[in-house]
């Protein structure tokens, strides 16, 4: 056996996993059956943006494939009302359970029929599992009677009292609630094999921490960056550009769940200097633009007014600095405060002059007025403090950072949040760093690795490379997540001539229709165009004015139709989710989602109706998806341990 000194450096360590021949061949038996099971489901969700009851609804009822799933096995048992209780039970087992057991003639006969019903809807979520996938999936209070109720067969005359006894005794001692809660959580979890966020989970809605929360315990996920997310990981890495868009944003919506109560940042320091500042300046035009239906009393209105247009104020002053400081962003033109004539009120813009709808600005000073005020920098270090100090938002920063990245190559599908930059000729946009230009792949490749040094580096200077980096990719003119020429914040706010707030999208938006566009992206990230996707969010699908989430031939599929309630009269739904399991894509278009109680109480499941993208000739097993290449690739390993130990090369550890 002819072996390199570097492989069998890997084949001794690959035996302290599997010590003997036996190890090693249980272990290439249990793998090479698994590449014959059918794949598993995936499931896509794009553009959350705080919605943390709608967001755990989908999550939780699998975009409707469990209900389809009951509604296929029970269709001639069960009445339609029994059959959505039983679903709402799998998606909310502690809070439905009780209503249900109010309704319950006999008790006992109760947690019998449920028990059986949830056992068989469980077997057939867990059949394209291997036994010790579905053995990790377990609760560990109730892993082994589960197990055995699984593998049961108890239409078999000899096991049919055996199996009925352990549904009897549950029941018997108390336990039969506990164990219904164990099987609905099971089944929740063996529905979705692995879980895609196409990004954007934060801002809008008050629950994006919340959200991160439930994500942190799921077992299998990516997270692929939205312009959203970016923006909070660049405040907590430190950027004060990008805490200061993350705050104005927040007032702006009147939507401070998530600053003040999910990670405990203190906006006492901005509400004092507000208030010093602003206190006999109305702040009209920085009146918060929802409430998202809470009453505020007309105090706390002025207040967030007031605090808005400090923190606008002091954003505009702070990317003044990175401009200056990184002139190869080309973002000169976004220098707006020193054009403005602050005597006569009014701004010079591409040879055009316009009044300001506001032009009271008590902390710029016209001969320097991107150098923050004295008060305007101490507001800022101790707001840089509050972010950096909360260890919730410390954690969820980390959490996206290791589960997430700018795009993912997975099971031949391409997912990103936002665009492939590109030029008006259909040219990929390059962007000049250090002296070298990146486009396409390898600039996506490049701003990732700024992104991760804005957070984690220890050298100051390479540090604030980064940050100022993550900023750009929040609202820089080819930033793959923002994908607009231009961020118009300052335009939207002083400047009553809308021709001045365009934000032309990037030629991607016009390009992405085309079939040749789309095979040219999946070329560029090693993909075969004839069977890879390309899913995408960002953008929400205007489905009222005809618009379709399938483009480029279903080369190309966009899942933003607006989750966030913000968005749903625009789009005319509440998002788009999409599931790819082994007999191929389904698209499901939900129906705004009422509330979880009403969902408890009446059986309300949001309303979805899913299409079929893509239906394969041949079903999808593990043999062909990314995992399954990854299990070929250590059956070959293992298969090499055992020559080693046939040979004598490496010896068993029969005492491991």
């Amino acid at each position: 056996m002819d072996i390199s000194p570097s492989q069998l450096k890997y084949l001794q360590l690959l035996a302290q996993q599997y010590p003997t021949i036996q190890a090693a061949s249980t272990e290439i038996i249990n793998l090479s059956a698994r590449l014959h099971l059918p794949k598993g489901t995936e499931h896509f969700i794009s553009d959350i943006h705080g919605e943390y009851e709608a967001f755990v609804h989908v999550l939780k009822n699998s975009s409707g494939s469990i209900k389809r799933k009951i509604d296929e096995m029970f269709a001639n048992s069960l009445t339609e009302r029994e059959r959505r209780n039983l679903a709402t039970l799998i998606y909310y087992p502690r809070r439905k359970l009780p209503l249900l057991l109010e309704q319950a003639p006999d008790e006992a006969e109760w947690y019998r029929l449920t028990l059986f019903r949830l056992i068989r809807v469980c077997r057939v979520s867990s059949s394209k599992y291997g036994r010790a996938s579905v053995r990790a999936a377990l609760p560990p209070d109730f892993a082994d009677i589960i197990e055995e109720l699984l593998h049961q067969q108890e239409s078999i005359d000899n096991r049919l009292a055996y199996y009925e006894s352990i549904i009897a005794t549950i029941i018997e001692i108390g336990q039969a609630a506990a164990f219904i809660v164990a099987l609905a959580e099971l089944i929740q979890r063996l529905a979705i094999d692995r879980l895609h966020i196409i990004g954007d989970i934060y801002d809008r809605g008050p629950g994006a921490h919340l959200i991160i929360d439930e994500l942190m315990h799921h077992p299998a996920l990516d997270i692929q960056w939205g312009n959203h997310d970016i923006l909070w990981m660049g405040a907590a890495g430190g950027s004060e550009a990008c805490i200061a868009n993350v705050i104005r944003i927040s007032l702006r919506y009147a939507n401070m769940e998530t600053l003040e109560n999910g990670y405990a940042i203190s906006m006492l320091p901005l509400a004092s200097f507000a208030m010093n500042t602003y206190g006999d300046d109305p702040c009209d035009l920085f009146q918060p633009k929802e409430t998202g239906g809470e009453e505020f009393t007309e105090n706390e209105l002025r207040l967030m007014a007031q605090m808005q247009k400090a923190i606008a104020i002091i954003q505009f002053k702070l990317e003044g600095q990175i401009i200056q400081r990184r002139p190869h962003y080309d973002m000169q033109n976004r220098l707006l405060l020193d054009k403005i004539d602050y005597e006569r009120g009014v701004i010079q813009l591409n040879g055009q002059t316009y009044p300001l709808r506001d032009s009271h600005f008590p902390t710029i000073d016209p001969a320097d007025p991107y150098t923050l005020s004295p008060e305007e920098a101490a507001v800022v270090k101790r707001l840089r403090l509050s972010f950096a100090n909360s260890s919730k938002l410390q954690q969820h920063t980390r959490f996206l950072y290791s589960k997430g990245s700018l795009y993912l190559v997975h099971n031949g599908n391409l997912l990103y949040h936002g665009c492939i930059a590109m030029n008006d000729d259909g040219s990929f946009m390059a962007l000049r760093l250090h002296g070298q230009e990146y486009a396409g792949k390898i600039y996506m490749d490049r701003v990732e690795r700024l992104a991760r040094q804005g957070y984690f580096a220890t050298d100051a200077e390479q540090k604030q490379y980064g940050l100022d980096a993550i900023w750009y990719l929040w609202s820089g003119g080819r930033s793959p997540l923002f994908g607009k020429d231009k961020m118009a914040t300052f335009e939207r706010t002083f400047i009553a001539d809308k021709e001045t707030h365009r934000e032309n999208k990037n030629a991607y938006y016009r390009f992405r229709d085309q079939e040749e566009t789309a095979d040219k992206i999946l070329r560029e990230f090693g993909l075969d165009p004839e069977t890879a996707h390309i899913v995408n969010g960002h953008v929400p699908v205007e489905v009222k004015r005809g618009e379709s989430p399938v483009k480029a031939g279903g080369k190309l599929l966009v899942i933003d139709g607006g989750m966030a309630k913000a968005y749903q009269a625009k789009t005319g739904i509440a998002g788009y989710t999409l599931i790819y399991n082994s007999y191929g894509l389904l698209l499901a278009a939900h129906e705004p989602f009422e509330s979880t109680q009403k969902a408890i109480e009446e059986g309300c499941d949001i309303h979805s109706k899913t299409e079929i993208l893509e239906q394969n000739q041949a079903r999808i097993y593990n043999v062909a998806t990314d995992m399954g290449r990854e299990m070929q690739k250590r059956i070959a390993e293992l298969k090499g341990l055992l020559d080693a130990y046939r040979v004598g090369l490496i010896k068993e550890n029969i005492e491991a």
